[in-house]
């Protein structure tokens, strides 16, 4: 491969030159390395499938001896291989763009591309030239649609280079796991790397608690001493997708590891007995409720009341203050809502995650606030999980040695991405000039009125030939318009997280003549919509944004949706003073808002400045929560280290 990198640049192949060359490229930038990368893959372009193989071998000798992915030379050799390797399978051939994307990523930094620049094989280029170290690469995407995506796409690409990939299997055991992780490339989900992250450290706890003489015994049987105990082999490389989703979005919420049963919680008739306790107790004198931040604090009068002889306390069941029964059922009544925050299917409460749309199956909120919700839809109230290891996401990723990532939305959050996890943003220019257009905002006084502007735009649209994709906030949201879109006998797609019809098939229509697709947070991440010609010649995909997220960065990934790679496209955004963010975070924006409105609930005041202004208040406090739970996890390891 030195060879070739040689010949490509001085039409030389001895040691001299290739020693010249690698200094010549010591201090040279992403955009001076590019004609190198082009030279040596054309070069490679009469190099048989074993010749391919065995450049390959050159690069893994050459970073065995300690080298970096990151040099020069290296990534010159290794970006060549990826680039030949994607022409011969997929007939692609990357721009320059994607190629200074892929140093960037290679260089432990998150490259910020728009969206529809092919992010997809900037981070299967990078991958791979990180796979040729063969220690082992996880590419983590925010939802598991994704991860089976780009899988399918890396396997027919990296077969070409001798190298393997493995998609993650979720709610599976180790010994079906542990051969993916053994691929060169593993891709899956963030959650799934950091469950199996902690059922590995449960592993070595087991094995630590283990008496010396049944160590001993396991380490002379030798079909056990030939087996590693944990599915990982390291955390050392990882390429994120959606980076900012998943660094920061998703980091709310720490992983908590849990087990338990189905059966009947012991302390049920508790939940039961708070719920109709709740139900009468007064806000405002009984109890404080603050939306922005979701608190809930019981009065000194809501004390006396949850402890009035009229009260039949299960005490003999409670386990915590019987207090926090009644403040779990509160919140279970005014803070969580059915088809926003949860859905019931099958009689059980399951989550929707906020940040992607997607329902989960084995997720439950602790300390007694799923029991709340299920005692709340009258549903069958199960015991509670009980946690057995638990890591913050940043905590988490901040273990790899390697940690890079790409996003259309980095700019905004540079400082936290800095701050936790040591990570630079490298801005990449656009190919080509976006043609999209972004209408001024809509305002409503009420959200029956913007709803009624969100269909007349969709079939105006429609009419026009063009397709329409509607992105709402929650699953009951995007059922009303579909109702309203069924009133006008106009036909649509619903992508919800709730349909049986597959994602890629619906998303794979969407840009379609006259398609019209509503969908929550699953269409905003990763998804790439083709647009039919005659589409694309009346305007392209048309983008309404029903509400604003708490971060601007969720609004922009949808509006990415649209005009990508140099199409046409349009998007607008309607706001009502119903909204969550604009009730919870900005009440004095939604006084103006019915203030100003006219008869039909519009107004024709510019709002906009008022409203990045609350979404920028929002993300400040969600920054600082994240921070926080940041600090009081590494305080709680810190603290479990000296103890041990």
């Amino acid at each position: 491969m030195f060879r070739r990198t040689a010949k490509a640049v001085e039409s030389s192949g001895n040691a001299l030159a290739e020693s010249r060359v690698a200094r010549s490229l010591a201090n040279a930038n992403s955009s001076e390395l590019i004609p190198h990368i082009r030279a040596l893959a054309k070069s490679l372009e009469s190099a048989s499938e074993s010749q391919l193989i065995g450049e390959v071998g050159e690069v893994r000798r050459e970073l065995a001896r300690g080298h970096r992915p990151s040099e020069p030379h290296l990534l010159v050799a290794g970006l060549a291989l990826a680039y030949e390797a994607l022409r011969r399978s997929k007939g692609i051939c990357l721009y320059d763009v994607q190629l200074i994307a892929a140093m960037a990523m290679s260089r432990r930094c998150i490259a910020q591309m728009q969206t529809g620049e092919g992010k997809t094989f900037v981070a299967l280029t990078a991958a791979i030239h990180l796979a040729m170290a063969g220690r082992g690469v996880h590419v983590i995407t925010p939802n598991t649609y994704l991860a089976e995506r780009d899988e399918r796409l890396a396997a027919s690409v990296a077969v070409r280079l001798g190298l393997t990939v493995a998609l993650l299997p979720e709610r599976t055991d180790a010994v079906k796991k542990t051969p993916a992780y053994d691929a060169d490339i593993t891709y899956g989900t963030g959650h799934e790397f950091g469950f199996d992250y902690l059922r590995d450290q449960l592993t070595l706890r087991q094995q630590a608690q283990e008496r010396p003489g049944e160590r001993l015994l396991r380490q002379l049987d030798p079909a056990s001493s030939s087996q590693r105990l944990t599915m990982q082999r390291g955390l050392i490389y990882a390429v994120v997708d959606e980076a900012d989703s998943v660094l920061i979005d998703d980091a709310s919420s720490p992983l908590v590891l849990s087990f338990g049963s189905n059966d009947r919680a012991p302390d049920a008739d508790a939940h039961l007995t708070a719920k109709a306790l709740a139900e009468q107790l007064k806000q405002g004198e009984e109890f404080l409720l603050e939306t922005s931040t979701g608190r809930i604090a019981l009065t000194e009068a809501g004390v006396r009341r949850c402890y009035a002889e009229d009260v039949a306390i299960p005490v003999l069941q409670l386990v915590r203050p019987w207090t926090e029964y009644v403040q779990q059922a509160l919140r279970a009544s005014y803070l969580f809502r059915r088809d926003v925050h949860y859905v019931v299917q099958n009689g059980e409460v399951r989550i929707v995650d906020e940040t992607t749309g997607r329902i989960f199956e084995d997720r439950s909120w602790q300390d007694g606030l799923h029991q709340a919700i299920e005692a709340s839809q009258d549903l069958k109230i199960v015991a509670e999980k009980y946690s057995v290891a638990q890591v913050t996401r940043q905590r988490f990723f901040r273990l790899y040695e390697n940690l890079s990532g790409m996003t259309g939305t980095a700019v905004g959050c540079e400082r936290e991405l800095h701050d936790v996890y040591s990570l630079q943003v490298e801005e990449i220019p656009l190919r080509v000039p976006s043609q999209r257009v972004v209408y001024s905002t809509r305002f409503f006084a009420k959200a029956a009125a913007k709803n009624a502007a969100v269909i007349e735009a969709a079939i105006s649209c429609r009419n026009q030939g063009r397709a329409v994709l509607i992105g709402t906030r929650s699953i009951s949201d995007s059922e009303i318009l579909a109702r309203g879109l069924e009133s006008h006998n106009v036909p649509f797609e619903l992508l919800n997280g709730i349909q049986n019809a597959d994602e890629a098939e619906i998303v794979s229509k969407a840009g379609h003549t006259g398609a019209i697709t509503i969908a929550t947070n699953l269409a905003g991440r990763g998804t790439d919509i083709e647009l039919h010609d005659d589409v694309r010649q009346r305007g392209g995909l048309h983008v309404i944004v029903t509400e604003c997220q708490t971060s601007g960065r969720m609004d922009r990934q949808l509006i990415g949706r649209c005009a990508r790679q140099g199409d046409p496209g349009s998007a607008e955004i309607l706001v009502s003073a119903e909204d969550t963010l604009v009730a919870q975070y900005g009440p004095w924006l939604a006084n103006a808002l019915c203030r100003e409105a006219d008869q039909n609930a519009e107004v024709h005041a510019d709002f906009s400045s008022q409203l990045y202004r609350i979404q920028a208040a929002a993300e400040r406090q969600q920054y600082a929560a994240r921070v926080n739970m940041l600090r009081r996890d590494i305080a709680r390891d810190s603290l479990l280290r000296s103890v041990r």
